[in-house]
């Protein structure tokens, strides 16, 4: 699953997703690390410009989510992608996060490969500090949307399970930056 949806308030309301990488939207950088990674199915989470990302990005295959309340966090956002799982068969959710390119395939594999069963927990940790991608079993979806709110996402629920999560590094392949303000663009190559 990929959270595709914020409106790039601190990048003056340019929507993250639409932010040229390697002379691609960076939805589409993150989908295709998330196919590479052996994620089959892409469930992506859309909400500012989501007619827009429709229209300039190729997300053939996936699975497109629609979160009316976008502007409200990333909680409502990570909600309606577990939403959008529900009678889907899926034993997990991967959740990437589009503003974040230096996360490719070799992460998202890594933290695919420690799924043990719709009990598993497991996240990328670089350096010991837990990340992203982050691996959420079935059984553990409902608690996981409940506790999603605002910007939050899942950490007060994983923080809760800490003693659960496993943790899987990946500061040897992947770079954890997020782009965020103006100041971050320069890693996108001057976008």
């Amino acid at each position: 699953m990929l959270l595709a949806a914020g409106g790039g308030r601190r990048l003056g309301g340019r929507p993250k997703a639409l932010l040229e990488y390697g002379g691609r939207p960076l939805v589409e950088q993150a989908v295709a690390a998330l196919r590479a990674g052996g994620c089959a199915r892409v469930h992506v989470v859309l909400g500012a410009a989501a007619e827009t990302v429709r229209a300039r990005a190729d997300l053939t295959g996936c699975v497109l989510v629609e979160n009316p309340e976008w502007a409200t966090g990333m909680g409502s956002s990570l909600r309606s992608g577990l939403a959008s799982l529900a009678g889907s068969g899926a034993g997990a959710a991967l959740v990437g996060l589009v503003d974040q390119p230096g996360i490719g395939a070799a992460a998202v594999g890594r933290v695919r490969s420690a799924y043990r069963g719709s009990g598993t927990l497991a996240a990328a940790a670089y350096e010991g500090r837990r990340g992203h991608p982050v691996l959420f079993g079935s059984a553990h979806w409902r608690g996981v949307a409940a506790g999603a709110d605002g910007d939050r996402g899942a950490r007060d629920y994983l923080r809760a399970h800490a003693a659960t999560v496993a943790l899987v590094e990946c500061g040897d392949v992947a770079e954890p930056y997020d782009i965020d303000t103006p100041g971050d663009l320069w890693r996108l190559g001057g976008a």
